[in-house]
Formats: structure tokens, sequence, C-alpha cells
């Protein structure tokens, strides 16, 4: 590890830079940036700076990218991993008078202007997503131009080239490739605030390859600002109205991190509810819709955004007083960035952790997600040995996989050079390819670790250690100490009393039922390739109406209570709750037995008043007629009987349920949707004893019930079918939504 301070030569000139760029006569570099800038501007090497968050990484490319402009070289290309964290970055930049620009989804209509200014040398920093490396016209009309005359490459967030990485995104590992293009001597930074010692070692071991030296800069992660703490209460009724109750004595304005867009959505909706001014924040935004809700975060127009991770790494607000998670993330390194949001420039800053039992099944379908399966690479690369670009959509007919997942494996492709993006789709390269099962394995392994950590640093206070320790052992610090501030240290600083008004108020609305469920207006595309003829819009006389179910798997309140009656079909697909590594550990699942698939039985009362519930609000054109079900040969008891329930409730016939045929549905949850169309194309079909009663009652709509929505086209097959038998309408009822 290198440590080298700049010559006398250019200390000075650094620090009046330093000054100059901060608008303080006073400003100084601390311990460690001046060493960066000196490895590169002074000795054009690659420097790895791993240092807390609040430090000032930023100034280090900042600083040097003027030292370096002034010397007569071009501009410095950042990769950046977010739109907030480049649009930070950039206001960052015009405070200290660089003139900086970036190239993302959120700014197409001024690429033509921003090559304009590329040309011309008026761009001292250009800031790009690691996705765009991948962009055809990117790559060919400005990537090579910039390679050449790049004066600086910064890769900010660093730790997501690993693959042990927390937040490791596979077009990151393009950059391995990008650093083989630079010319010799072109100075290299990498910046993490969460990096362990295996990813440090993995990351410089990347930025070194051909043999070029890298200086590691690497300082105490201890956040003396920081009050850390674990709140752990029994029910997710109980951490809401803590929350409602409490949230006013919070100091500032802060963050509130859910594990899903439902949780965020409906917390937020029930703060606002107790009188609070909060937003959320999650993927689902648009890009000014986002910008608008940090904005109000940063001028404390809000007490809270509740936020999903998409408000993460760099948003920047450095009097940020306080985060909360209502669920943990899986790993103690993602925590620990994320609670670096908060105590920058500020004495204090309160960080509570409120765990809950449902965080297992998150942490294990987001870790499932992840990782490419062998059998639809082999699908995939099979299908493009022609040669051709293939749109996804076209993609999606020859793997049984979802959009997302198979937007990744093509990323893991691409990267490993067997596919590359072109106009019009991907195309093969014919470069062969292994999967490899050891590294993926690895993988899996250590996020089980991870997870097995984040259930430990989660203990009650009498059982833990130190929390910020064990945050700084979790990233390998050897500076890591008891910081005499935290629960453990110091002895809880919050109380744990939730008053009697907010867990009514939370319990009202967590027992709330009732979502929409959206019927499906289009067949997927390429189904005829799969042996289904039908392409473009579903014809009015075959659709279904807007239908209803109890709640989303992933919602707060029923979603708990459904995924329990569910059993293993779990967040948004299958859901082990049941690895062996996580049985390892005494207090896993936060004291919260194991679930396992339940046997099938019919629903309870308590379900069918939500379920009555939810029809009394739905406002339908016209009211169903008749009741009828889908076939279930895993649940039929649990169909059959809400069925018939129902029918009982509103006072109307149940004709039944349609028939299964060839063998019935075939497939699982969670693939495709010309998949998941093909498995019960012509496989439901309405029977004659229900066709006869069908036609007794003439053309009136009928209410079509299940127990699970996924891919809703199980739904939309049995509706056609009863639609084309003379239903004059088909009103679907589920008890839960995937998503």
């Amino acid at each position: 590890m290198s440590t080298a301070a700049p010559t006398s030569d250019l200390a000075p000139e650094a620090l009046s830079v330093l000054r100059e760029l901060t608008g303080r006569p006073d400003a100084g570099f601390r311990e460690g940036q001046d060493a960066a800038v000196a490895a590169l501007v002074e000795r054009s090497e690659r420097a790895l700076v791993v240092q807390r968050t609040g430090w000032g990484k930023s100034a280090v490319y900042f600083v040097s990218t003027a030292l370096l402009r002034r010397r007569g070289a071009g501009p410095t290309l950042l990769v950046s991993p977010l739109l907030a964290l480049m649009r930070d970055q950039v206001a960052a930049a015009a405070r200290a008078g660089i003139r900086a620009v970036e190239i993302s989804s959120a700014n197409a209509t001024e690429w033509d202007d921003v090559a304009k200014a590329l040309a011309a040398d008026d761009v001292d920093v250009l800031l790009v997503s690691p996705e765009r490396l991948t962009n055809p016209r990117f790559r060919e009309e400005q990537l090579p131009g910039l390679v050449a005359r790049c004066g600086l490459l910064v890769v900010d967030e660093a730790h997501c080239v690993s693959d042990w990485g927390h937040d490791f995104r596979p077009d990151y590992r393009r950059i391995r490739d990008l650093l083989g293009t630079l010319p010799a001597g072109t100075p290299v930074l990498a910046t993490t605030a969460t990096a362990n010692e295996r990813v440090v070692a993995d990351v410089a071991e990347q930025l070194g390859a051909g043999g070029v030296g890298v200086t590691t800069v690497r300082g105490p992660l201890a956040r003396d600002s920081l009050r850390l703490g674990v709140l752990r209460l029994p029910t997710d009724r109980a951490r809401l109205a803590w929350l409602a109750a409490h949230l006013g004595d919070l100091p500032g304005s802060g963050i509130v991190y859910t594990l899903t867009v439902a949780a965020a959505e409906e917390t937020a909706a029930l703060l606002r509810d107790a009188g609070h001014e909060v937003r959320a924040y999650t993927g689902r935004l648009d890009d000014a819709d986002r910008k608008d809700a940090e904005e109000a975060l940063r001028e404390n127009r809000v007490k809270a955004l509740v936020a999903t991770s998409a408000l993460g790494m760099g948003f920047d607000k450095p009097d940020l007083g306080f985060v909360v998670h209502l669920g943990a993330p899986s790993s103690p390194v993602s925590y620990y960035q994320q609670v670096g949001r908060a105590g920058r420039a500020v004495e204090h800053a309160d960080v509570l952790l409120l765990p809950g039992p449902e965080d297992l099944a998150i942490w294990q379908w987001f870790a499932t997600s992840s990782m490419p399966r062998e059998d639809h690479a082999a699908a995939v690369l099979s299908a493009m040995a022609d040669g051709k670009a293939w749109s996804v959509a076209r993609l999606e007919t020859v793997a049984d996989v979802r959009r997302s997942r198979l937007e990744l494996l093509l990323k893991v492709l691409a990267v490993d050079g067997a596919v590359e993006r072109v106009q019009g789709g991907w195309r093969s390269t014919g470069r062969p390819w292994v999967y490899d099962a050891d590294r993926y394995a690895r993988v899996t392994r250590t996020r089980e670790a991870e997870q097995r950590a984040m259930i430990a640093y989660a203990r009650p206070v009498d059982e833990a250690q130190c929390r910020m320790a064990f945050l700084q052992e979790a990233l390998d610090d050897p500076t890591a100490a008891p910081c005499g501030r935290c629960d453990v240290c110091a002895g809880p600083w919050y109380s744990s009393d939730v008053p009697e008004g907010a867990a009514q108020a939370a319990s009202a609305a967590l027992d709330r039922p009732g979502v929409e469920l959206a019927p499906r207006a289009q067949w997927p595309t390429g189904a005829d390739r799969l042996g289904v003829e039908v392409k473009g819009k579903i014809a009015a006389g075959e659709q279904l109406d807007p239908g209803r179910a109890v709640a989303r798997l992933t919602d707060l309140g029923w979603g708990q209570r459904l995924r329990a009656l569910l059993g293993d079909d779990g967040v948004g697909g299958v859901v082990d709750l049941e690895a062996p590594a996580l049985e390892e550990d005494p207090d896993a699942a936060f004291d919260v037995p194991v679930r396992r698939a339940p046997s099938d039985v019919p629903p309870d009362e308590e379900l069918l008043r939500a379920c009555a519930r939810v029809l009394g609000a739905w406002d339908w054109a016209e009211r169903p007629a008749a009741v009828v079900a889908v076939p279930s040969r895993r649940r039929p008891r649990l169909v059959t009987g809400l069925a018939q329930g129902l029918a009982g409730l509103g006072r109307l016939p149940y004709l039944g349920e349609l028939s299964l045929a060839h063998g019935g549905p075939t497939g699982q949850p969670g693939g495709n949707s010309a998949f998941r169309l093909a498995g019960v194309w012509q496989r439901l079909v309405v029977g004659p004893e229900l066709r006869e009663r069908l036609a007794g009652l003439g053309p009136v709509p009928v209410l079509l019930v299940d127990d699970l929505a996924d891919s809703r086209w199980t739904m939309t097959v049995a509706g056609r079918e009863l639609r084309l038998a003379g239903a004059s309408r088909v009103l679907p009822f589920a008890l839960a939504l995937t998503a």
C-alpha cells in the first residue's frame, strides 16, 4: 500500500486548487487525499481509494481533474452507477468550477449538445453509467475518441466491479476491458466506501491487470456522528405504529428505507395519514419525480423520503439527520453503505434498524433472481447461433425466464464476450461460453454468510456487540473498536413504546384489503413460435374486466398473512425459507420459525370477511350474477372453498370450476409471458356441465376466482373460455398478486 504525499512542487498547487474549488481559504487535505492526487497527477498511476462516506473521495477526482487539465490532459471519464449520483456529482462539479456533463437516459435530447461540447474541449468531466458502455451508438460514436483523449478514468462505487461486492452489477465488469484500451500512462481512480478485504483485493487485481501498479488508500470506517440501534418489534403493525408515533422525534430530516416498492408506498401513505410530511421514492418514479423528491429532502420540505434502495449510492445531503430501516438489507456491508447517507456534516445522526420476519424471504428472492441459470443461457445461445440480431421480446420465446432476469443474463453473456448489443437487439459473437458453476456457487455461499452476519447484527441489545464495531469488522477495518454511542455501548436511546392510537391506526391501514388486478390487453410477442396462434391486441369479446385481489404478496398486512397461507409461492416466485446455511444460526429469521408450505385448507372466516370488504368496495360496471372457480391441483380446498364462500356472501349461484384438458397447465410460476401462456393454452376449458349452467343463466357477468395471480395468463385464458361460452363479462378475483 503506497501513501506517498505529493512532491514539494505539486503540494502547494494541489492545495491551492482544493481551496479554489471549495471556496475556502483554510481548506486542507484529509489524510490520504493528497497521496491519491499525487499518484494520479505526478505518477500517472492507478489508485483505489476505500474511505468512509463523507471523507471526500470526490475532492480527489475534482482536484486531479483540474490539475491534469492544466497540464493539457483531456477530459475525465467518470463511470457512475445511478442517475441520482450523477446529478449530485454534476452539481458538485459546477460548484467547484468544473465543467461536468452526463450522458444518460435522463438527458437523451441533450446528447448532440454534449458531443459538440466534447469536440470543442469544453468538458472537464463526462459522467456515464456502466450500462452506457454497451450502448451501440455511444460505443461507436463517442467511446473511441473519449478513450484516446481521456485524461483520467474514474470508477465510482468500485465495489460494483467485484462479484463479491454487495451491489455487483454485470456491466461494471466491462471496465476491465475498458482499462485495456486506455493509452499507456492514463491515470485511473477507483473509489468506494463499502469494500471488505476480499472486494479490495479483487478490485485492485482488476485495476492492475497487465502488471500496472495500483496505489491503495484506505482509512478507518468508523463514523463518529452516527448513533446506531436495533429495535425489535413483534409485528409489521407494531413497527409501522412505532414509526408513525416517533418519526417526529428523530432529528432533522432523513430516509426511511424499505425492502420493497409496495412497502415504501404503503408506509408513506400511513405516515402521511398520521400527519407526517413524507414522500415515497422507488424505481417506479420517473426521473422528474425522483429529482423533485430528492430536492424536497435536501431542502427539508419533507420529514423523510420512504425509499427503496433506488435512493442509495451517492445521494448527497450532508445534514441528513437520520436513517431508519423497516426491514434489514441482506448484508452488513450494504447496510453500512445506506446508513452512511446520514451524519456527514452534523455532529449527531440517529440510525435505527427495525428488522422483520419477512426479511429472510425477500433476501432469498433477490439472491436467486440475480444468478443466471445454465439452462436459460444454453437456450439463448443456441437460438442466437444463427448470427442474427434478436430482440429481448423474441428471446422470451426460447427461454422461460422473465424479462428482468433475461436482461441480466444477456448482460452477463455480453461481459463474458459471448453476445454483443447491436442495433435491433443482441447478437452472438460466436465466442464459446462456459457456465462458471463454481464461481456462482462461491458467490451464493458469500451471500448466505452475509445474511447470517446481518442476522447477528440485529440481535437484541443484551446479546449483541457494539453495532459500529460490528460493521467495521464486516468491512475488515483493523481500527474497529467499541464506539461508546450505540444502544449496546450506551444503552437504548429510543423509546420502544407503541401508543395505542398509533397501533389502531396502523392496524386499520394494514387490515384494509384490496388491490386492482389489471387485465391483460395484448398477447405476448412470439407466442406463435410456441404453438399459440395469437398476436396483437386481445379481442374485446375475449378480454377480462379489471379485477381485484386481497393483497400483493409483497404488501405489509394482508400480504404477510397470504404469504403464510400460500406457503412456498413466496415473494414474486418460489422462495425456499429452509436454506441450510440460515438454519445454522440460532437466531435465524429474527426468532420467527421457518415457514413451510401448509396443507390445503378452506378459507377461514377472517379471510372471507376480508374478501367481502374487497367485493363491497369494488366499483364494477355490472354486478356478477354467478361464481366460477379456476381448477387448482395444489390447493383445491382453498380455491373451491373461496369460490363457494364468495358465492354465499353474494347470494350468487356457484357454477363449479373449469375443466383441465391435456393434463392441465404446465410450467412453474416465475417464467415469462410467452411460456406462461403456452403452458395454459387450451388446457383450461369449459366442460359440458359448466357450459350447460352458463347457458341456463344467459349472457351474464361471472366472478372468476383463483388463489394466486402471477403472470395473469391463467386468469386470461380461463376468462376467454368463459366469454366464448357465453359470459357477458368476466370479473377476476384472486387472493393474492405476486407483484
